[in-house]
């Protein structure tokens, strides 16, 4: 018989939270814990219990961190989600926006290997993603210096978020598809291409972080 942790078998993947979920994802637990062990012998505890276990287990989905990649490519997407827009904008570098709602992944990733030169916090409102109104959202503004020049991705606020979370400062290297930050709930990412560099996905289309090419040869 092959023992569970025999060198033949692939290891098992592990269940990893997002760094920056714990003030979410904690009290939801402690709250459900409290509610399963003060059930017994009354439905309507049980009942809440149930409601309060399925609220945990749905942040524990939500706050999910899987691993990703290898993937090729020059640029990546830098979110889990649906391309909501693509417009070239008036300096010539092409923006792919992308919508995630709250069943998708919400750490983002590096779509391209660089130096991280700028992380600006700009609070604003909390308008829906799809929203146009979302162009006043909190937000944090990356920009990267990579080999192809300059990149720029910026993680917007939706409805429900309160904070975003940056895992990198200003002079750090980053690698392709590493993990930069994580956003809280729905809401959508921006990459900003250089100019003259055609993208490969099309509005409607469904990508994953660090994995869908966003970039055309």
């Amino acid at each position: 018989m092959t023992d569970d942790h025999s060198p033949d078998l692939p290891p098992r993947p592990r269940l990893r939270m997002a760094r920056g979920s714990a003030p979410w994802l904690v009290p939801a637990c402690a709250a459900a814990g409290a509610a399963v062990l003060s059930a017994r012998g009354s439905r309507a505890r049980t009942a809440l219990a149930v409601s309060t276990v399925g609220l945990a287990a749905g942040m524990a989905w939500f706050f999910r961190d899987p691993e990703r990649g290898p993937a090729s490519g020059r640029i990546l997407s830098a979110a889990d989600g649906v391309v909501q827009t693509i417009d070239t904008q008036p300096d010539g570098r092409t923006r792919v926006a992308v919508f995630m709602n709250p069943l998708n992944v919400h750490v983002n990733r590096a779509p391209l290997a660089g130096v991280v030169t700028r992380v600006e916090h700009r609070p604003g409102g909390f308008r829906p993603a799809f929203d146009k109104d979302s162009e006043r959202n909190e937000r944090v503004i990356w920009t990267f210096d990579t080999e192809i020049g300059e990149v720029t991705v910026i993680q917007i606020a939706g409805a429900m978020v309160r904070r975003i979370v940056p895992y990198f400062g200003v002079g750090q290297k980053v690698e392709q598809g590493e993990r930069i930050g994580l956003i809280r709930f729905g809401s959508r990412v921006d990459v900003y291409m250089p100019a003259g560099i055609a993208p490969a996905v099309e509005v409607g289309q469904k990508v994953r972080a660090g994995e869908t090419r966003l970039d055309r040869d």
